[in-house]
């Protein structure tokens, strides 16, 4: 691809925000023109709006420390004028987040959005691309439902089920029937560090609020099957989800156990996760990971500090593949949250509707 195409992102002073300017500073097919945020920072230059808030580790980009920072609402128009999609990385009730997302589509912008307002609606896919790139057809059926020409709204999933949502589908031919997972999770999936979240150091919180139904539900519509313009929801696997907040800055673990229809062998298994047959692999998407999944041998491996770096941020880790008493196997698996969970995955989207001429 040789067009560039202009972007804007809203929510650009948030932590899944500044991953996005972070990930597209240097971008083969995007860039940033324009970044918008809540009325309080509109108007100011992006490096002031943030301030001390900038939690990346490489400094704010050239492009964009000097950009005027726009207001997502009232700005919508002129936004909308000057840019081919935006990513929305908003942090309000979802109601609003909803109602802005729609607003932008029907003024003929496509929207990817990291927010869990639009994952429910019938019309609007949600999509982790190595898995269900198909069911970005619903945007025709969305397109034709509300009357939007180029507008779109695309969303991806919550970052809590990246890693092993996964790692079940390269298993899908032995049949998951039901699966346990404990998902271990970091500050950063809250949009802390631990310089604004001290609370979180030398402790573990056993709740996030609405964390367990989103990561037992959505993967139901991943995998679920696009029928006269609709999603028809996958039945199995049954997924029951504990969700804890513990310390540590980025990486999302899940620890699995699962039941299969038919019961696979650790050499199946392995086979399967190696030989996945990934639908973007010809594809040559600028985000999208080498080596989808690896899996360590190693029986202290993954670690989140050593491995939430993998492929950029954009593979998964599996580990620790164990017969279960209860179960048929267990494993561990892990993600980085911001990048493939989040902005990173965002991205991903995007390409995918690039390629598939979406946008």
């Amino acid at each position: 691809m040789n067009k560039e195409l202009k972007v804007g992102i809203l929510g650009a002073t948030g932590m899944v925000g500044q991953q996005f300017i972070e990930l597209l500073s240097n971008h083969p097919w995007f860039e940033v023109v324009s970044v918008a945020a809540s009325p309080k920072s509109a108007g100011l230059a992006y490096e002031k709006a943030v301030h001390d808030r900038w939690r990346m580790k490489s400094r704010i980009p050239e492009k964009v420390e000097k950009m005027k920072v726009q207001a997502v609402e009232t700005d919508s128009e002129r936004i909308a004028e000057n840019v081919d999609l935006v990513f929305c990385a908003l942090s309000m009730e979802k109601e609003e987040i909803r109602r802005i997302e729609e607003r932008y589509a029907k003024l003929g912008v496509p929207v990817v959005s990291n927010n869990s307002a639009n994952r429910w609606v019938e019309d609007i896919p949600m999509i982790m691309p190595e898995i269900n790139p198909d069911h970005l057809q619903l945007i025709e059926s969305q397109r034709k439902n509300r009357g939007w020409d180029r507008g779109l709204i695309a969303v991806k999933p919550n970052c809590s089920i990246q890693s092993y949502v996964s790692i079940l589908s390269a298993l899908g031919m032995f049949e998951p029937q039901i699966a346990h997972v404990v998902s271990l999770q970091a500050i950063s999936g809250a949009g802390k560090t631990f310089a604004d979240w001290p609370e979180m150091i030398d402790n573990i919180i056993p709740l996030i609020n609405g964390e367990e139904e989103k990561s037992e539900k959505e993967p139901l519509k991943i995998w679920g099957q696009l029928k006269d313009g609709k999603i028809e929801l996958a039945k199995k696997p049954e997924i029951s989800a504990t969700c804890v907040r513990v310390p540590v800055s980025n990486g999302h673990m899940a620890v699995v156990s699962v039941s299969f229809a038919h019961v696979p062998s650790k050499k199946q298994i392995l086979d399967a996760i190696s030989k996945y047959g990934n639908p973007l692999s010809e594809m040559n998407l600028p985000s999208s990971p080498k080596q989808f999944i690896h899996y360590f041998e190693e029986d202290d491996r993954p670690q989140a500090k050593l491995d939430r770096g993998f492929e950029r941020g954009m593979g998964v880790s599996m580990g620790r593949l164990q017969k279960d008493k209860h179960f048929d196997w267990k494993f561990v698996a892990l993600s980085h949250n911001t990048i493939r969970g989040a902005a990173g995955g965002a991205v991903l989207v995007a390409e995918l509707l690039v390629k598939k001429g979406y946008i």
